[in-house]
């Protein structure tokens, strides 16, 4: 039996023209109001809304396909946090609380849905139907981190089908395990260097918390080698092993993982040959990306589409 093939698409982030212009390029045509692939089928990484200008379709788009089965989709930090932005705890604060950094980020959304207050309510009931992490077998599909241990925790506390708003109650105030783990996958393995550390980018600036490659053994790496999809270069010194963080690489012989949420500036990329980053930075490039897999177990480049605005 021949395995169906995927096309897994970055982070979108409001860019509904791109996005239409890629999904033409991979041969998707829109049929009845829907997008399709007469042999294929879209994954969505996540991160869809907020910063870009055409956030209304972006949405629409993705739904769409989703719901008619012509695409599979996942939360991204974006979605996530948007829905706790709109879910209060039982002292009446909101999950993710309106504070300037939080505001922000997702105002470009609240504006593209002013008057538009059923539709916006409806989108946030379902991301609330939408997992975390989909595990295809010959394939997985993850926004920021995969950890198989993370994964089969989490398997076992996310409830069928939704989220409900008590059980995102519950894990935030509680400090539940289960928020850690969705924080990493959808933000990615974070470095916190010791209060006694002074560790200085290229810039001058003092860093304490940088993202972390995952996939690689942290023993005997220079900081620099340790940061992935910083906007910054750390220096090119050994981590102390007294400060070296200890996690579980992401083996070569596990199945290909695919990631979005690192906005790389350079573009889409393999970073092991069963890892690929395909989050082409939407907003500073005006560039989409997406990798079309067809069964192959050692991703390539050659399968890496962009296309420009």
């Amino acid at each position: 039996m021949i395995p169906l093939q995927y096309d897994i698409i970055g982070d979108v982030h409001g860019y509904a023209s791109l996005l239409k212009k890629l999904l033409k390029t991979m041969g998707y045509a829109k049929t009845n109001g829907t997008w399709r692939h007469p042999e294929r089928k879209a994954i969505f990484i996540g991160d869809f809304i907020n910063r870009g200008p055409e956030i209304r379709e972006t949405i629409q788009i993705v739904r769409q396909m989703t719901e008619a089965g012509y695409a599979l989709t996942i939360l991204g930090n974006h979605e996530y946090s948007a829905v706790l932005y709109h879910i209060k705890d039982s002292a009446g604060m909101y999950l993710s609380r309106h504070i300037a950094g939080n505001r922000n980020q997702i105002q470009s959304t609240l504006t593209a849905f002013k008057g538009f207050d059923p539709e916006w309510r409806d989108h946030l009931k379902w991301f609330r139907t939408l997992p975390f992490f989909i595990d295809l077998g010959d394939i997985r599909i993850v926004h920021a981190y995969w950890n198989d241990n993370d994964i089969n925790y989490l398997r076992s506390f996310i409830p069928e089908g939704i989220l409900k708003k008590d059980f995102l109650r519950t894990i935030h105030e509680m400090q539940h395990p289960v928020a850690a783990i969705i924080y990493r996958m959808l933000k990615g393995l974070e470095y916190r260097c010791p209060q006694d550390l002074i560790l200085k980018c290229t810039k001058g600036m003092s860093r304490k918390l940088f993202r972390m490659n995952w996939w690689e053994s942290p023993q005997d790496k220079t900081f620099r080698e340790l940061s992935f999809g910083n906007k910054f270069i750390l220096p090119d010194y050994t981590v102390p092993i007294q400060i070296a963080p200890s996690f579980e690489p992401y083996g070569s012989d596990q199945p290909p993982v695919f990631m979005g949420h690192y906005c790389l500036s350079q573009g889409a990329v393999i970073v092991q040959s069963n890892i690929c980053c395909i989050d082409s930075c939407v907003v500073g490039s005006e560039q989409l990306s997406a990798y079309c897999w067809s069964g192959e177990e050692f991703l390539t480049k050659e399968n890496i589409i962009s296309v420009s605005l």
